[in-house]
């Protein structure tokens, strides 16, 4: 190629890494959901210039410039990962409990009230089919407008939804229905209404009993996995979690306030927590990781349903024949193990 042809190549490329690097300065350095599916595109772009003949020693240089301000913005954006996962774990057209069950479950008959206070909307529960096998489906949902964020309050579920979540599972336990469950939800309510009807007990209660059902359990975090609220339906045979959803103890604004009394250090606190699904997996947290479409989630619907469809199936083939008493043992077994470590001498 000549001389002239590869300056416009490296033009293009130099452009398109300057253009990055300023989006990224007008968002503080935050970056994008899509940045590093930009930035591997930019990469690509480099190595068919560095593959290309008759490149002279100034041609060169300025490649190696490229390679080094791009290897700069991959330190910068590993230390923020953290922080872009959980971007989009809350994307406002990330698929929801709902959407899974529309896709994945069919048959779907819901079922409502805690027979002791109210039906609560944020917690939903219903018997189908998986496969043509009867199962349970469970989980956390938000809506879409602030007509449904309302109705739904905000995904948050109250303690009758906790406590409709436990007895629909002792119905399936019952029947011996095996039980999915899925989270999203930022956290435990925080209002004084949860509290006066005894949130504390209903999650403590439910993280009791179903480290005893004597049903398959397989849960699935395809969101925000925040605190006791995500815990209390996630004690599970198998916790899988989306590739882009966040799981933990506290949301990462909630830490910085804590730590640094300065919420603005949220992605620093998002990667000190160690929220992703491959710090989790690494822990011992959860047990697998599902894949997502390129972009996340929302950018296919469909196809990440389809892949979750897949490992669920591929989850639940390996646990539904395993005798109940090894099951039960072997759930138990499983969080008894969770956060613990060693140190040598």
């Amino acid at each position: 190629m000549k001389t002239a042809d590869i300056s416009v190549v490296l033009t293009g490329a130099q452009l398109l890494l300057s253009m990055f690097e300023t989006r990224r300065a007008a968002r503080n350095g935050s970056g994008s959901a899509t940045a590093p599916q930009e930035l591997e595109r930019i990469e690509q772009q480099i190595g068919k210039l560095e593959a290309l003949d008759g490149q002279s020693d100034e041609i060169r240089h300025e490649i190696d410039e490229l390679r080094v301000r791009v290897e700069a913005l991959r330190r910068d954006m590993s230390h923020r990962e953290a922080w872009i996962k959980t971007e989009l774990a809350r994307h406002p057209q990330r698929p929801y409990f709902l959407d899974y069950v529309e896709k994945i479950f069919t048959d779907f008959s819901e079922i409502h009230g805690d027979r002791r206070y109210a039906d609560d909307p944020a917690m939903i529960c219903g018997m189908a089919r998986f496969h043509g096998e009867e199962v349970l489906v469970l989980g956390t949902q938000k809506g879409r407008d602030m007509k449904q964020k309302v109705h739904r309050n905000f995904g948050l579920p109250n303690p009758e939804g906790y406590r409709k979540a436990l007895r629909a599972m002792k119905v399936a336990e019952k029947f011996s229905r095996p039980i999915f469950t899925f989270v999203d939800v930022t956290g435990a309510n925080p209002g004084l209404g949860a509290e006066e009807r005894g949130q504390a007990e209903a999650i403590a209660l439910n993280l009791r009993e179903m480290a005893r059902l004597q049903v398959p359990i397989i849960t699935t975090i395809t969101g925000e996995g925040g605190s006791g609220g995500a815990l209390a339906i996630a004690v599970s045979d198998r916790v899988l979690m989306m590739e882009n959803a966040i799981y933990s103890v506290i949301s990462p604004e909630g830490c910085a306030s804590i730590m640094w009394r300065d919420s603005s250090k949220k992605e620093l606190a998002a990667e000190a927590l160690r929220i992703t699904a491959s710090d989790l997996k690494e822990l011992g947290c959860v047990d697998a990781i599902i894949a997502e479409p390129e972009g996340g989630a929302h950018a296919d619907p469909d196809g990440a349903a389809k892949l979750l469809s897949t490992a669920l199936e591929r989850h639940f083939a390996e646990i539904k024949s395993l005798p109940v008493k090894e099951l039960v043992a072997s759930r138990y077994d499983k969080f008894r193990k969770m956060a613990q470590f060693f140190t040598e001498q």
